[in-house]
């Protein structure tokens, strides 16, 4: 009689199993975390986001360089890649997916078959027909446009991008999902009537790939880099600075001018615009972005011509320009986190609000329906959080050791619904983890300051 008294008031009402499967709760979710897979060494954990990854349960190995992205991570992976359409299809970018399993023949006509190494997965069909597994995609999209015939002026200029698994055989994967085997990428390729016209373009995909981080509120640098097996006449590559990176650049301390270390190859290094005598100071950096000047490199070798508006034939001048997807997620974590807690760019957080009610059998257990009534009047009102907020049901556990939880996994907003709720102001304690702030508000003011949380 008591249970239908509180559950049976009316025809809508929902038990409290049925209720909890209609909310994102913490005790439903897969996330291995607390504990390293069996099998890992510390002595593998060469990096802070690859330790703090598999420990929060963020990551799993498959094999050396492989993971498995784990829901928390694969629901920032998809705000990240939203982020990335969004700017991709304001400068006109048209997204598509090529197969992933390249036929070698067209690797062949380029000659980076041979050339780019043992870097290269390749394999056999049952008819011995040579493909590989692409690490990106030139020759495939060159060719699918060349397979077109020759277009007009008119069309151009056609800016194609896809956002796929790439692989590449790393001889020594490490630093987690910053250098693997397999991967994500977004690679755009551009075709243009002339060389000022995809000087155009060019600038205009590297302006987009800074608003992307500025979105992100990732601090980055822009440099001059190699083209390398990509191929062209000019190459930039973006970076988020940390001591962990990989890459060594240098910058003018009288005009700013950045490079890479590797493209600057005299004993005495100095700034190429300043000339000698002129001091670079250097950092580290995790190459994040990479952008280059093609020319007619590829679309020589496949005729992907146009026709002029003079009536003759010409080649389109291409650009290519590749963001390493899953490598942004882990670089965020490598420079925005503590040593022993997760720090999101916030867009990328897996959940904006985590609610914490009280522990089963403690004094403020009668606040627990002021935690779920709060749960569902941010999802109902803020239509911007209806798919943001989760909730800690994990009753049986102490206020204090879900909140260390919840800290450790960078969850912007931690909401504690604890005994200030049941006082005659209902107040809740509000920590801003990316601040360290801690608030006190009620709901209404709550839900007030969450209608300005920006999320994509």
């Amino acid at each position: 009689m008591a249970l239908k008294h509180c559950w049976a008031f009316s025809r809508f009402a929902l038990t409290p199993r049925r209720f909890c499967h209609h909310r994102a709760c913490v005790s439903k979710m897969f996330q291995p975390a607390g504990v390293l897979p069996s099998g890992t060494k510390q002595s593998d954990m060469t990096c802070k986001s690859q330790r703090l990854m598999l420990e929060q349960g963020l990551i799993r190995q498959a094999s050396p360089g492989v993971y498995h992205l784990l829901p928390l991570t694969l629901r920032a992976l998809e705000k990240l890649i939203k982020v990335i359409d969004e700017e991709m299809h304001r400068i006109g970018g048209q997204k598509l997916n090529m197969p992933v399993i390249t036929t070698g023949e067209l690797w062949k006509e380029t000659d980076r078959w041979n050339t780019i190494g043992p870097e290269l997965f390749t394999l056999k069909d049952r008819h011995n027909v040579e493909y590989c597994l692409g690490p990106t995609h030139e020759e495939a999209v060159t060719h699918l446009v060349a397979s077109q015939g020759i277009i007009s002026h008119k069309q151009l200029p056609i800016k194609l991008y896809q956002i796929t698994r790439k692989f590449r055989d790393e001889r020594r994967p490490r630093f987690g999902l910053l250098r693997g085997r397999e991967f994500y990428m977004k690679d755009m390729y551009t075709f243009d009537t002339d060389e000022e016209k995809a000087s155009e373009t060019y600038h205009s995909v590297c302006e987009a790939y800074s608003q992307i981080f500025n979105r992100l509120g990732l601090k980055f640098v822009k440099v001059v880099a190699d083209t390398g097996l990509i191929g062209g006449t000019m190459s930039h590559e973006f970076h988020l600075p940390a001591d962990t990176g990989e890459d060594e650049l240098l910058f003018c301390l009288k005009c700013g001018y950045g490079a890479n270390r590797e493209t600057i190859h005299t004993d005495t290094p100095h700034c190429p615009q300043c000339g000698p005598g002129s001091q670079l100071d250097c950092k580290y950096g995790i190459e994040v972005g990479h952008a280059f000047f093609l020319g007619t490199k590829y679309s020589k070798v496949f005729n992907a011509s146009y026709v002029a508006n003079n009536g003759k034939t010409r080649l389109t001048e291409m650009g290519c320009f590749g963001l390493g997807v899953t490598r942004i997620l882990a670089a965020a974590i490598e420079v925005c986190s503590t040593d022993n807690e997760v720090r999101w760019p916030q867009l990328l957080a897996p959940y904006q609000v985590y609610i914490i009610p009280p522990k089963k059998g403690s004094r403020e257990e009668k606040a627990q329906p002021i935690a779920e009534q709060l749960y569902d009047s941010i999802t109902t009102h803020i239509p911007n959080l209806r798919n943001e907020v989760l909730l800690d049901d994990r009753s049986h556990m102490t206020i204090g050791r879900r909140m260390k939880e919840a800290r450790r996994l960078g969850y912007p907003c931690i909401v504690v619904v604890g005994r200030k709720a049941l006082e005659s102001e209902q107040l809740l304690e509000v920590c801003d983890v990316n601040t360290g702030e801690t608030t006190y508000l009620n709901q209404e003011q709550l839900l007030a300051q969450m209608k300005d949380i920006i999320t994509v």
